[in-house]
């Protein structure tokens, strides 16, 4: 979801990684180009090849423009330190007129991106994210009813039309029955097509338009007074969030942060397609969680987002030039993290290919090995703000698939489509015999 489509190869030069075989070497790497080999793999692009070196740290070319590649928690510790790096211009233009949206929290840096940071840990205070829960379930409840009547359905279109309806209660956003099929394909569009090439692009970029000047309209209604909303509601504190200098935001501006409440949270239906496949192809977990009290719920939703696709990589820029481990990080430089690899790094993660939720019974835990949604704190680094309401909202998918629905997969579970941006399962994930359990 957060790398782009771009040019991958050419000369790189490679400093090996401690523990590795290898004593520190350049490394020529010879490709004239990788673009084929990146959009073709984007989720394990950079593990594969950090393999193929024996390195952790490589450079490459993408979208024609030298940028370095990172893997691993030490990697991943170096690249959220604030004093090395910036988000300002590392997002390329593609998903900032798409997934990102222009002048969000994504892209800030310093004081505006802490302040930014803090509208958004309000809006997702835990008192919050109970109340977004107790909106979800109650929209579980109704689709599962409706679910009921049809002979099979298609489970990814459903939970993003369920978490729409839910997001926007939630977030004080008036929404029409009338409306909301077209609010889901256009909040839907703006992740499930942003790494997309040709018209799935342009029609991601279509619908961030129309929901921008949607979500606009909403910001200046409530200013005015047109609109009252709660004034703990996501969309309340947008509108009356002050920047540094006092002043609100543009309208353009707010509208893209009340997108980036609504667009990640509809977006937790790919999250929510992986706990419905991992409890298909684990079945005795899926038999010693029904049986249990919910207390290894959240062992196997953190599994599941270890080992599942979600984000494949994030960008920054080098702020300032600096030297890690003998390679040369000069100002300017685009710096991509490998996230999916990084969750799977045998340095870090013993036997990083088994799914086993045990791992998660724990407390101990690094917060650079561990990065499904970005690293470090989220209050100070880029770790994304929302991650409370994904693993909230994947609990209770959870909770309803195992023990308050009955229900049988049309098919196998198929395997995943990495070449799919989001990665998700080969043909969808539909169910069928599907009745509440009483």
């Amino acid at each position: 979801m957060t790398i782009q489509s771009g040019t991958a190869g050419d000369v790189s030069t490679v400093e090996r990684h401690p523990g590795m075989e290898h004593p520190v070497t350049p490394f020529e790497f010879k490709s004239a180009d990788s673009t084929i080999a990146l959009l073709r793999d984007p989720y394990r692009f950079v593990s594969r090849r950090s393999a193929e070196l024996g390195e952790a740290v490589f450079e490459t070319r993408l979208l024609l423009r030298r940028t370095t590649c990172m893997t691993g928690a030490e990697a991943a510790g170096v690249f959220y330190d604030p004093a090395r790096f910036q988000r300002a211009g590392a997002a390329p233009p593609p998903l900032q007129k798409t997934l990102f949206g222009q002048g969000g929290v994504q892209g800030l840096d310093g004081e505006h991106h802490r302040q930014r940071k803090a509208m958004f840990l309000q809006i997702n205070h835990p008192d919050r994210v109970e109340a977004l829960a107790d909106v979800v379930t109650r929209e579980w409840e109704r689709a599962v009813a409706d679910w009921a009547a049809p002979d099979q359905v298609d489970l990814y279109p459903e939970v993003q039309r369920l978490l729409t309806r839910a997001v926007c209660e939630w977030a004080g956003v008036p929404l029409s029955e009338a409306e909301v099929d077209l609010r889901t394909r256009q909040l839907t569009a703006l992740f499930d097509a942003a790494g997309d090439v040709g018209l799935g692009h342009l029609r991601s970029r279509a619908a961030r338009r129309a929901a921008e000047r949607w979500a606009a309209d909403l910001i200046e209604q409530i200013r005015s007074g047109q609109l009252a909303v709660p004034s703990s509601s996501a969309a309340s504190v947008i509108a009356n969030h002050q920047e540094p200098d006092g002043r609100p935001m543009a309208p353009r501006v707010a509208a893209v942060e009340l997108l980036n409440v609504l667009r990640p949270t509809v977006a937790t239906a790919v999250y929510i397609i992986f706990v419905a496949h991992a409890l298909e192809a684990n079945p005795a977990w899926r038999e010693r969680l029904a049986q249990g009290d919910g207390a290894e719920d959240m062992a196997f939703i953190e599994e599941v987002r270890r080992t599942y696709p979600f984000f494949p990589a994030v960008t920054a820029i080098v702020h300032e030039a600096f030297q890690w481990r003998g390679h040369d990080f000069p100002e300017g430089r685009r710096v991509l993290l490998d996230l999916y690899g990084t969750n799977r790094d045998p340095r870090a993660w013993e036997d990083p290919e088994r799914f086993d939720p045990e791992r998660f019974l724990g407390d101990d835990r690094d917060p650079f090995a561990f990065v499904p949604q970005g690293g470090g704190d989220p209050a100070v680094h880029h770790r994304c703000p929302g991650e409370p309401i994904s693993t909230r909202l994947m609990g209770i998918a959870l909770d309803q698939l195992v023990r308050h629905l009955t229900y049988t997969p049309v098919r196998p579970a198929a395997p995943i489509d990495y070449r799919r941006l989001p990665a998700l399962p080969k043909g969808g994930y539909r169910i069928q015999n599907i009745s509440p359990r009483h």
